[in-house]
């Protein structure tokens, strides 16, 4: 329960200038600032209501005259006044405040409004992109300090506008950077400057980041101009600031982060245990020639008391490090309240129940499941009345939470209550269902595993013609091999390996599964064979090995049932270890990290990234501390258990290659497709209706073709491919240090020409945006009526002859049930997987960049807004796909339309939408 509710413990406007030029008034002799609210209301939150304006508040005249406080000009800093061979200038700030504070929260940001007045105040400085001759370094103006803060300190506003007047000479040159000092007493988040008045137009800096007092860091945070600049086109003026910026975002390696730190280094995973709590919690460390895997952000913590290998842990709600930037904003911190409070209910009333009435800690019935959907978890009126009488506030919670103790119905069981039982919707769901990207095709019979022979046996699978015969519409085995008729699922060689400890634990059973397909004349698939594998005991073992066929009767039925059970309990481990966590997740986190380091904000390849780095970092330092860690959600709520992370880091040495990670080259080493020029996105589908590569490829080609454009503006031949040391240095590090334990692989994709840029970027792209939404966000929806997808099993299929194989052919209800999750384990695993399929308010989707200001460039601008027509033209032919009835894995009677690849949404669990990062 714990995990779970730790778990679920942006508004925008254009630039400043845009909010200002709605306010323009005219110059008012000696008239001070004047204070105008911008009518203009950010985009609305569903279902809350806010008093306080998310539109920009400012004051802006055309030439304001700005009276300094008198501290300021005994401080030798009085306003400038132009020179007749000077400019001059104003910087326009606009600054995001909390939404939300506490009472020590405002009585600081009082006082600190106060300490402006009378001399601590914000300063601005402006470099030119130019240098003195003279001196050989870049020109700056003189500080000026931020005007406003006092004034506008009770204003309601999320967003609220400053300035800043300077007057420079007029040889100055174009403004390259801003540098900020907050002289206050704690952070405050800047969100753009524009700087007007010089000959060149308006200078546009889009910040988005925390700036921290000068308690906390003396420098000043520099803040470069929108412009893009390849390295060796840096201005002279920026050179050294940029080299500077990207010194102090490397740090040095050493000693404990602060949460106001801005630094980017590498780490193993050595804090997903906790041995100071006991052996038990011990685990083992990610990283390294044993157990190789991604590397993690640093945060430099103490080593644990009892274990030197092991980093000290930080217990969810300690805030774990990650850079200052990267943290949740408010929107996204609010979703996740919102969720704590279901996570709260939903996860008291069954543990309750459980531990004061542990017969009933299993379903007893279908009923009970429905029930939780329907009227949340219904109590026996004898349990009724006692907990009542020994803990009254049950009585209040049910009464007052009525609403939020029952789940919301998942919608695969909307439209058709009973169509998981169906073959054919087991079958569908691996083309279109949670976890899509493990069907392949069959390309021998019978299928053979990799692994050692002498330690699992024989690798040929038991499933022989004979057991398919009658299900291939009169074809035989090899003419169905020949017509690409056969597919599989194939869990053996992933599972196999641990089977042993994994079956030794308390409540997990598993094997190691394949499951064969036919495809028929309608384009759909149906299952023929599933065989259950273990490790073999003995030569000749016969329990090693055993194969199950569609029924023909009412046992061979309900053994058919459990074995799907486990076929879906199987799917959904790896689909969450693997597919999900690994390669979306934690394989993209060395890249996030070392474009941070080694390439500038002014990069354009950095420019055309920062949208899908959002918040990546920060979900995965949570996920360390509340998902993968030890005991859990992920541990508690799947087969594996305190395995989970080892099988994930097999599944990193034995089978993640970055060259097979984009959607193209995924869908031929799967066989699901082959080359063929011809078509219009150079590869022929076998299985026409697949939902997820058709969708799929429908956004890799929009985004190909956007990252084709964009490098084409930047890099015209491969000498400047080569030449750019922060890009190369930023693939190198993510290679060489970021994915340390396969460093030498020779799969790596060359980074030498404009194509090969263009191609990496694509797949990085696709990865965390598509790939992520289609594996993430249908987690409730698809797989929250746990009977369709058990997250895990509790019992092995029994044999004829077992004591378990009366107890089902006596109540096979009962005893399937039995078999799935626990009621606990149940609502635990639902809440947990109904956060995480949630889009908050917040989210920015594929194909939007809110900051309109993001770059300079009108060629990159064109090229953004032909993919934004891109990515729509994609969601309108994905409604039509869902329209049309021959597609009939994704239309039909009871069929739910496939809509994880659409690419917008609202907020909630929506089962759709596309964002351009991983942010859950």
């Amino acid at each position: 329960m714990a995990a779970s509710m730790e778990l679920v413990g942006r508004s925008f406007l254009p630039g400043a200038a845009a909010a200002a030029a709605g306010c323009r008034r005219e110059r008012a002799g000696g008239a001070g600032p004047c204070f105008a609210a911008v009518g203009r209301q950010g985009r609305g939150r569903r279902g809350r209501g806010s008093v306080r304006s998310t539109a920009p508040v400012g004051a802006l005249a055309e030439r304001a005259v700005v009276t300094p406080a008198p501290a300021e000009r005994a401080a030798g800093s009085p306003s400038p006044e132009p020179h007749p061979q000077s400019v001059a200038a104003r910087a326009v700030v606009t600054v995001r405040r909390r939404r939300k504070e506490d009472a020590k929260q405002r009585v600081v940001e009082q006082l600190d409004a106060y300490a402006d007045k009378v001399g601590r105040s914000v300063l601005l400085e402006l470099v030119s992109t130019e240098t003195d001759p003279r001196k050989g370094c870049p020109k700056k103006s003189k500080p000026s300090r931020l005007v406003g803060w006092f004034e506008k300190k009770d204003v309601k506003a999320e967003r609220v506008v400053y300035t800043a007047e300077f007057a420079v000479d007029a040889s100055f040159g174009e403004p390259g950077a801003v540098t900020v000092l907050n002289r206050h007493t704690r952070e405050f988040f800047i969100e753009s400057i524009v700087v007007e008045g010089f000959p060149s137009g308006p200078a546009h800096f889009t910040c988005n980041s925390w700036v921290q007092p000068t308690i906390v860091d003396r420098r000043p945070r520099v803040f470069f101009t929108n412009k893009p600049f390849l390295p060796s086109e840096t201005p002279p003026g920026l050179r050294e600031l940029r080299r500077q910026e990207l010194g102090d975002l490397r740090g040095d390696g050493a000693g404990e982060r602060r949460t106001t730190d801005r630094v980017y280094d590498y780490d193993v995973y050595d804090d997903l245990g906790h041995p100071d709590k006991g052996a038990e919690f011990a685990r083992p460390v990610l990283g390294g020639e044993r157990l190789p895997y991604p590397r993690r952000m640093r945060t430099g913590r103490p080593r644990a008391a009892t274990d030197a290998r092991a980093e000290s842990r930080v217990e969810y709600p300690e805030p774990i490090y990650v850079s200052r930037d990267e943290e949740f904003e408010e929107g996204k911190n609010e979703m996740l309240s919102e969720g704590a409070l279901k996570a709260l209910l939903h996860n008291f009333m069954p543990l309750l129940v459980s531990s004061v009435s542990p017969d009933i800690r299993d379903f007893a019935g279908f009923h009970d499941v429905d029930n939780l959907f329907k009227e949340g978890l219904r109590l026996k009126q004898a349990l009724h009345d006692q907990l009542f009488q020994k803990i009254p506030f049950v009585r209040k919670i049910q009464e007052n939470s009525e609403g939020l103790l029952r789940y919301d119905t998942p919608d695969i069981i909307k439209k058709d209550k009973f169509a998981w039982l169906r073959d054919d919707e087991f079958a569908r769901q691996a083309l279109a269902g949670i976890n899509p990207v493990n069907i392949e095709r069959l390309q021998a019979f019978p299928p053979v595993s990799k692994l050692d022979p002498a330690v699992y046996g024989p690798p040929e699978s038991a499933i022989t013609e004979a057991h398919v015969a009658g299900q291939l519409d009169g074809m035989s085995v090899e003419e169905a091999l020949r017509a690409n008729r056969l597919y599989m699922l194939d869990y053996h060689d992933i599972f196999l390996p641990f089977l042993d400890r994994i079956n030794a634990l308390d409540g997990r059973k598993a094997y190691g599964t394949r499951t064969l397909f036919f495809l028929t004349a309608a384009g759909t698939l149906k299952p023929i064979a599933i065989e259950l594998c273990l490790p073999p005991m003995t030569d000749g073992c016969k329990r090693a090995k055993r194969v199950f066929t569609p029924p023909a009767d009412a046992t061979s039925n309900w053994l058919w049932q459990l074995a799907k059970a486990h076929v879906c309990s199987n799917d959904a481990g790896v689909h969450q270890l693997i597919n999900h966590w690994l390669r979306t997740h934690a394989c993209m986190e060395p890249f996030i990290i070392a474009a941070h380091r080694q390439m500038s904000a002014m990069h354009p390849v950095f420019k055309l990234l920062k949208p899908h780095m959002r918040y990546t970092l920060k979900i995965n330092a949570l996920a360390r501390q509340i998902l993968i860690n030890g005991d859990g959600v992920i541990e508690s709520g799947f087969t594996p258990g305190r395995y989970c992370m080892e099988m994930s880091s097999f599944a990193y040495r034995e089978l993640w290659r970055l060259d097979q990670e984009g959607l193209p080259a995924d869908l031929i080493r799967r066989g699901m497709a082959v080359e063929d020029p011809s078509q219009p996105h150079g590869l022929r589908l076998l299985i026409e209706d697949y939902p997820y590569a058709t969708d799929g490829l429908l956004l890799w080609s929009a985004i190909s073709r956007w990252c084709d454009a964009y490098v084409a503006a930047y890099y015209p031949d491969e000498d400047t491919v080569q030449g750019d040391h922060e890009l190369q240095s930023w693939y190198a590090e993510a290679v060489q240090t970021g994915h340390y334990d396969k460093r030498d692989a020779p799969w790596w994709p060359r980074l030498s020409t404009p194509s090969d840029l263009a191609s990496l970027l694509t797949t990085l792209l696709w990865l965390t945006s598509a790939q992520h939404a289609a594996l993430n966000f249908g987690q409730y929806p698809l797989g929250g009526y746990i009977p369709n997808r058990p997250p895990l099993m509790r019992r092995l299929v029994p044999e004829e002859g077992d004591p378990e194989y009366a107890h089902l052919v006596a109540d096979p209800h009962r005893f399937f049930l039995s078999a799935l999750p626990s009621l606990t384990q149940t609502t635990t695993f639902m809440t947990v997987i109904d956060t995480l399929s949630t889009h908050s308010a917040d989210e920015q989707y594929l194909g939007e960049r809110p900051d309109e200001a993001w770059t300079a460039d009108p060629v990159a601008l064109a090229a953004a807004r032909e993919f934004a027509a891109d990515v729509r033209r994609a969601e309108e032919e994905i409604e039509r796909r869902n329209a049309d009835t021959a597609r009939r894995n994704r239309c039909g009677a009871g069929v739910l339309p496939y809509e994880l690849m659409a690419p917008s949404s609202g907020p909630g669990i929506t089962c759709r939408g596309v964002p351009n990062s991983v942010t859950i």
